[in-house]
């Protein structure tokens, strides 16, 4: 009754050994890739302007343009 206990605590166990060495080796992996170990937090994709916020913003690019050619 024993052995079966023993033999899934055993898996278990090598189960999360093989875990932490894919862990470490994709760690290692990236930091080659990289040059470093930091852990970059990637902003969010912006959310598309409103379509008043638009306009302005293309009346200011405008003017700006029509203000430097003249």
């Amino acid at each position: 009754m024993a052995e079966p206990l023993l033999n899934a605590l055993f898996s278990i166990v090598d189960l999360v050994c093989d875990l932490t060495v894919a862990i470490d080796r994709t760690k290692r992996l990236s930091e080659m890739a990289t040059g470093s170990n930091e852990i970059v937090d990637v902003p969010r994709d912006p959310k598309p302007l409103p379509p008043a916020a638009q306009r302005a913003l293309a009346e200011a690019e405008e003017r700006e343009r029509q203000s430097s050619q003249g």
